[in-house]
């Protein structure tokens, strides 16, 4: 059998890490607002910027998840529709919770939007998920701690779409069960507020001083093949609180090394030697291990020693923008309207034409060709890119430069209107 493609989801803390996802070659992404997620700490959306990053990935095809994945306290259950309403509204495709009293929140108030189990659930067992199936739930993000063989399990007993880690932090503890940074730092993991004190030296007997609690990162290269064999449905990289060179370069090696074993020979795959080595370069906390998917602990899951934290520094600014492609037909004839027509490149197929002004009979030089591409081709601060440009003009015409920049700017608001209006909902 071939391999089934997995989602790619990557993390974006801030939209320019959500640009790097892009670019890196990622299927979806999963994002924190300004409340109610598990990474307090992450530089977050505000609820304007959530709103443009649901239409920005819409406009490229892909997805965007909303991490609403803390306990949520009785008095804040009041606030959870305003806060998520806007989102649904806009088309956001999926909610990850870890709040029973929040997944039947939203399965009440905003049907026809996915509700996934964060792995701050613990989720291990075929058990919880056929619960929280039968809770309306449609995805359950694992617990890190799972074998390969347990995933499958969960798999072929639910039906149910499995989100794995992949690559990233791990934690010594159960994934939301842990309340040391609670007792030890007076905040909670479980509000997004982990103080991190697994990653501090400790003692013990004749142990003195070293990183005891401080896991190496998970890095899953290695053995993506036999994950895609899982029936895994999305491929998880940690990585909310990281540098968008970070969320760029790990999504990257990813994307090749998947599409790799889907285009090759299923026995064949072999990641590189350079790859390996890039992802320990982007970021490593002393090390790297492929977590539990074949093994239940052990010494050399930890870091033990100093240097916890490493990570390159990687110029930001060469992170080439992802743009969608498009193709431009400019119709300027003396006497007539001046028409822009804008059209997709490939898929998914959509077209808009635009009328401006009564184009003007030159007085003097009419205008060329080339005189209307330089204003055509001024996208630089929208989402789009013009990858062929036609004029069709009569040699006698003149149009002043403000109105193409005007009807070039219509035309791509409302080609991303055309774009991202089928994800659109009402209550």
């Amino acid at each position: 059998m071939p391999y089934r493609k997995p989602e790619l989801l990557s993390p974006a803390g801030n939209m320019d890490c959500l640009m790097a996802a892009l670019a890196g070659g990622c299927d979806a992404v999963y994002a924190g607002c300004d409340r109610f997620g598990a990474r307090a700490y992450a530089g977050n959306f505000t609820p304007e910027e959530f709103v443009e990053a649901i239409d920005r990935m819409h406009i490229f095809g892909k997805k965007i998840y909303l991490t609403l994945n803390t306990l949520i306290k009785p008095e804040e259950f009041k606030d959870i529709h305003d806060f998520v309403k806007p989102f649904h509204e806009a088309g956001l495709d999926g909610v990850i919770v870890q709040d029973m009293g929040v997944i039947r929140l939203l399965n009440t108030e905003f049907k026809g939007m996915e509700i996934h189990a964060s792995t701050q659930m613990s989720v291990s067992s075929k058990y919880g998920a056929r619960l929280l199936k039968d809770q309306g739930v449609s995805r359950i993000v694992t617990s890190r701690e799972l074998s390969v063989k347990e995933i499958k399990e969960i798999s072929r007993e639910t039906g149910m779409e499995l989100e794995c880690f992949i690559h990233g932090a791990m934690c010594y503890s159960y994934s939301g069960m842990c309340l040391m940074s609670s007792f030890l730092g007076g905040r909670s993991g479980n509000r997004g507020r982990c103080a991190g004190p697994c990653r501090q030296p400790y003692s013990a007997g004749r142990i003195k001083d070293k990183y005891l609690l401080s896991m190496k990162d998970m890095c899953a290269l290695d053995i993506l093949d036999e994950l895609m064999e899982a029936g895994i449905s999305s491929f998880k990289i940690e990585g909310r609180m990281k540098s968008p060179a970070y969320v760029y370069g790990v999504t990257e090696i990813y994307r090749r090394n998947i599409d790799e074993i889907l285009a090759g020979d299923r026995k064949g795959y072999r990641p590189s030697d350079e790859d390996r080595k890039h992802l320990q370069e982007l970021y490593s906390r002393g090390g790297i291990s492929d977590g539990y998917y074949h093994r239940r602990n052990g010494a050399c899951m930890i870091t033990m020693e100093k240097g916890a934290y490493k990570r390159e520094d990687k110029d930001e600014s060469t992170i080439e923008r992802p743009r969608f492609p498009l193709r431009a037909d400019l119709r300027a004839y003396a006497g007539e309207r001046l028409c822009l027509t804008v059209e997709t490149c490939g898929e998914p197929v959509s077209s808009v034409c635009v009328n401006g002004e009564i184009v003007s009979k030159a007085d003097k030089r009419p205008m060329s060709e080339a005189d209307f591409f330089k204003p055509l081709n001024k996208t630089g601060g929208s989402d789009f890119v013009f990858e062929d440009i036609a004029v069709d003009t009569d040699g006698m015409s003149f149009v002043q430069i403000r109105e193409i920049n005007s009807l070039r700017r219509r035309a791509l608001e409302l080609m991303k209107e055309r774009l991202t209006n089928d994800h659109k909902r009402c209550l």
